[in-house]
């Protein structure tokens, strides 16, 4: 039986970034099912008490200029060449996690995931802006007056706080964080031991 990941997901983690295009490859090559799940990252850093890691680290000496090296031979390994750093880090993503959570079904989230991250992370767009973020998903063929009307659903809003408050429950505290079942991974480099498991290791 094929087992189903979860990845507790925000748009305005860089590290949300890098993992997904890994981690979608992961899941074809298991045979997993891959579920997306939006929260709401500055919600989960006040919940945990976490923050962004160069905030968290920056009087740690050295540690931050060798996250910024790792991070540099990730994007080189995978190829992903076209990624920007915005020079807006951290910026509010809760217009954009809405819209993820206004998504009809599963198959339209995971293609607004697909949509939305080179607008954020290769173009960086200004996330906050609903007529910039509207052009975007239509540019990308979605009904974007729709989606963004949903975003100010009290329901939409709700269920994003709820996504927020129930893996911070479970143990998230930042992102990438990845489930199946009740294990949980949390961070890029974790994405070999993930795989393992899917094929029958140990968590």
């Amino acid at each position: 039986m094929s087992k189903t990941v979860e990845y507790i997901f925000d748009l305005a983690a860089p590290n949300g970034y890098l993992a997904w295009y890994p981690l979608k490859d992961i899941v074809a090559r298991t045979g997993s099912e891959l579920v997306v799940t939006p929260v709401f990252l500055g919600g989960m850093h006040k919940l945990t008490g976490n923050a962004p890691p160069m905030m968290r680290d920056a009087d740690v000496k050295g540690k931050v200029p060798y996250a910024a090296l790792e991070f540099r031979r990730f994007l080189d390994r995978h190829g992903m060449d076209r990624f920007s750093m915005r020079p807006d880090l951290p910026f509010n993503s809760i217009l954009l996690q809405r819209v993820l959570v206004a998504a009809q079904d599963e198959t339209q989230r995971q293609a607004l995931v697909d949509a939305l991250l080179p607008a954020v992370w290769e173009r960086n767009i200004d996330c906050g802006d609903a007529e910039t973020v509207g052009r975007e998903l239509a540019k990308a063929g979605f009904d974007a007056e729709s989606l963004l009307a949903r975003t100010q659903d009290d329901a939409v809003k709700q269920q994003l706080a709820n996504n927020t408050a129930r893996a911070v429950e479970r143990g998230a505290f930042g992102i990438p964080t990845f489930f199946v079942g009740d294990e949980m991974w949390f961070g890029k480099e974790r994405l070999e031991q993930l795989e393992s498991y899917l094929g029958g290791g140990k968590p």
